[in-house]
């Protein structure tokens, strides 16, 4: 709704902020009756500094997490199966002494945690959970991480240093987009911030540049496409391997640029030798002749950026993949280059890159149990959650505290994980919903949502196709009975280790001040008490974002009258703050040993040796891979009815082909089965699936007992594809879960006679 909207009266305000249910964070305009207190509209606002009033058919779901009757209102703990309203001394009473007592009496790992999705999109989350993380003491940290990007952040460590150095398409001004594994015209962009994908698609397509999709699915992105390749799930890396050959093999690489930048070249030419278009073909399902031709035009193009998202991520070679995606633009020369890849810079990092710490790749410090799966970046690998709980032994996980998350929606082998929740000694949820996995705990909390708490997209400016700030005031008050996450975390961190929630706040400000401030930092002749004075107008993870933003690459350094960025001049900009295009930062930015971009780093060249095995094994019989729709992010979002009407969407999609031999036909119904599950779906026969590949989206079975999701179990339970994902089919490597290319059998149900 624009200001200048003639139906806006004395009683209606008008919040400007950015929308949280997607990766985009696209600006909207959201129109509050004060008088009543609640939404009257939600739209794209025009002036925003990055969507230019674009949003998607989400956005509805903002002010609909509000009103939803569902959501709890008040902390309710379990009694007898039953949950019943509890206040909150006597809630984070019980959930300390039960916690602190396991804890003391059979060790700290005796307590996990997992955080869920929406942790990312909410900044004073992204402050607060390594403070409540370090006050339970345990190493057995999960997260959706590692059903997600987990690939992608190892990679990213290994080539350049930092789990968070990812390098994200300048989409605005490339010639060529190569797209594996995203569908970024539904996702809205992953690990790419990028309000307005279709517009930006179509602008790539008018100014003369060139899109290709490779992907088993003829998504709606590659409907768009100049071009889409097929691909037989999870053999990425085998096409990754063979597009580096032939740039190998042709002459293609940039050798003078790839010198300046990186190390590992010959070993990387040595590595790729064998991988040639002709020996992956049979496995890819993609013709060597397509392969070469894609090569040429990619190494051809003025500037060029190949992106991979989640289908590259979850699958049997994830880091594999991730790794030769950065290779590949890495070797063409369109690494950290206008139009190729670049590396964003946002407004709250450090403002030096030499105070970074290099050479520290954090993996393998710890391992899990059971399996023995490494530890990467502080925490392991969700897939591992189960057995940790249900395999017996003196330090098996007996606690599980979930914050915003449905693992059992959302995590491989979800019925064992259901089973196991079942066998903890004591479970403490922080959610909006008595959900298929909160329906366990012994208490919930329950917090507030996304219009009813202030944001800034910390994560997300971290991935920005464009430099930006932007920050999103509180648009409702929440609930009485309703805390924020923040507060919850502080509350919950101080109270475990003897103190309470102001002094868990100040030992995380004194801290970041230390480092802002420290030796080295541009901004040591700051004192401390004169920034705490600066900083003493805000309250909570508002004054430690005044902090980063004042001490960042574009902060005013505390000076009095400055140009520079602070949390007031942020607030000041209701619209966000342009902070210009990418810009190159290496080799600054790199936090390797070497100071360079290592192209082969060892873990890499170890597990190329499995991907070598891959080369023998038949394709066979069918496999299952994921999708995505618009109007659903996770499986939180189905239970708003103006996002959950319309058709069925839970459908397995199959191929022509696979259907004339199972005899399959449009609309029946079908078992689908696994080593570790069976659901039944109905069928829609597509060409728009590769023969051998079917699909079903994920986020959806919302037909367990005891889950208190009233729409989404009326208008679109589906059935749960993690029912069928198999917690024993990992990326080695990195322990991220296998979601994509998992065997199955399809048979059709039989009506009795």
């Amino acid at each position: 709704m624009a200001d200048s909207n003639p139906s806006i009266n004395d009683e209606i305000d008008v919040v400007h902020r950015s929308c949280t249910l997607c990766e985009a964070h696209c600006g909207v305009s959201v129109a509050v009756d004060r008088v009543q207190g609640r939404v009257v509209d939600v739209r794209g606002d025009e002036r925003d500094v990055m969507s230019r009033g674009y949003v998607c058919p989400k956005v509805v779901g903002m002010s609909a997490l509000s009103e939803d009757p569902d959501r709890l209102r008040t902390p309710v703990k379990r009694v007898n199966g039953e949950f019943i309203e509890i206040d909150w001394d006597e809630a984070l009473d019980l959930v300390v002494s039960r916690l602190t007592q396991l804890r003391d009496t059979h060790g700290p790992n005796s307590l996990a945690i997992y955080l869920g999705n929406p942790n990312a999109h909410d900044f004073a989350s992204n402050l607060s959970m390594p403070v409540l993380i370090r006050a339970l003491e345990t190493r057995w940290r999960f997260s959706a991480t590692s059903v997600d990007q987990l690939p992608k952040m190892l990679s990213s460590c290994l080539l350049f240093g930092s789990p968070s150095a990812f390098a994200v398409p300048d989409i605005d001004r490339t010639d060529f987009l190569l797209v594996l594994g995203a569908n970024p015209m539904a996702s809205n962009g992953s690990i790419m911030t990028a309000p307005d994908m279709p517009g930006r698609l179509r602008r790539l397509r008018e100014r003369g540049g060139r899109l290709v999709v490779v992907d088993p699915r003829r998504s709606e992105t590659a409907r768009l496409a100049d071009e889409h390749l097929s691909i037989r799930p999870g053999t990425d890396a085998l096409f990754l391997f063979a597009l580096v050959h032939v740039l190998f093999e042709e002459g293609h690489v940039d050798l003078k640029r790839v010198s300046e930048q990186a190390t590992g070249l010959e070993e990387l030419r040595a590595l790729a030798l064998e991988f040639s278009p002709e020996a992956v073909a049979a496995a890819t399902g993609i013709a060597a002749s397509e392969t070469r031709e894609l090569a040429r035009e990619f190494a051809a193009a003025p500037s060029a950026a190949c992106y991979g998202r989640i289908g590259t991520c979850t699958q049997e070679f994830g880091t594999l993949a991730s790794w030769l995606v950065d290779v590949l633009n890495t070797i063409t020369g369109n690494l950290d280059r206008p139009g190729g890849v670049m590396f964003p810079r946002p407004a709250h990092a450090p403002p030096e890159f030499s105070t970074r710490r290099k050479g520290r790749v954090p993996y393998g410090r710890w391992h899990t149990r059971v399996r023995s799966l490494p530890e990467f970046g502080g925490e392991l690998p969700v897939a591992a959650l189960a057995e940790e709980i249900d395999t017996p032994g003196d330090d098996r996980v007996r606690a599980l505290l979930t914050i915003a998350g449905n693992p059992v929606c959302s995590t491989p082998n979800s019925d064992r994980l259901d089973r196991a929740l079942e066998g903890l000694e004591f479970m403490v949820s922080v959610d909006l919903y008595i959900n298929e996995t909160t329906r366990h705990a012994d208490v919930i909390l329950p917090t507030s949502a996304p219009l009813e708490r202030p944001n800034y997209p910390m994560l997300f400016h971290g991935l920005s196709v464009r430099n930006h700030a932007r920050w999103s005031p509180a648009v409702l008050e929440p609930p009485a009975g309703v805390r924020h996450l923040w507060e919850i975390a502080m509350e919950l961190a101080g109270r475990m280790q003897g103190a309470d929630a102001a002094a868990a706040e100040d030992l995380l400000l004194s801290n970041r001040l230390g480092v802002a401030l420290g030796k080295g930092s541009p901004h040591s002749g700051v004192n401390e008490p004169q920034a705490r004075r600066a900083l003493d107008a805000w309250q909570g993870p508002s004054r430690i974002l005044d902090l980063m933003l004042r001490t960042g690459p574009y902060g005013d350094g505390f000076q009095d009258g400055g140009e520079g960025l602070s949390l007031q001049a942020l607030i000041d900009s209701k619209h966000g703050v342009d902070l210009g295009p990418l810009e190159p930062v290496l080799p600054e930015m790199l936090t390797t040993s070497s100071g360079r971009v290592e192209l082969a780093p060892d873990l890499i060249v170890e597990d190329v040796e499995r991907l070598r095995a891959r080369l023998d094994r038949p394709t066979k019989g069918l496999v299952l891979v994921g999708r995505r729709h618009l109007r659903s992010n996770n499986s939180w979002m189905h239970n708003l009815r103006a996002l959950s009407k319309g058709r069925e969407r839970c459908i397995l999609l199959v191929h022509p082909e696979d259907a004339d031999r199972l005899g399959v036909t449009d609309g029946s119904r079908v078992s689908v089965s696994s080593r570790v599950g069976k659901v039944v779906a109905p069928v829609e026969i597509t060409s728009d699936v590769m023969p051998g590949v079917v699909s079903l989206p994920h986020g959806f079975g919302h037909d367990r007992s005891g889950a208190r999701l009233s729409v989404a179990s009326e208008f679109q339970p589906g059935v749960n594809s993690n029912r069928l994902t198999d917690e024993l089919r990992l990326d080695e490597l990195s322990g991220n879960a296998v979601l994509n290319g998992i065997p199955v059998d399809v048979e059709v149900l039989r009506e009795s006679p």
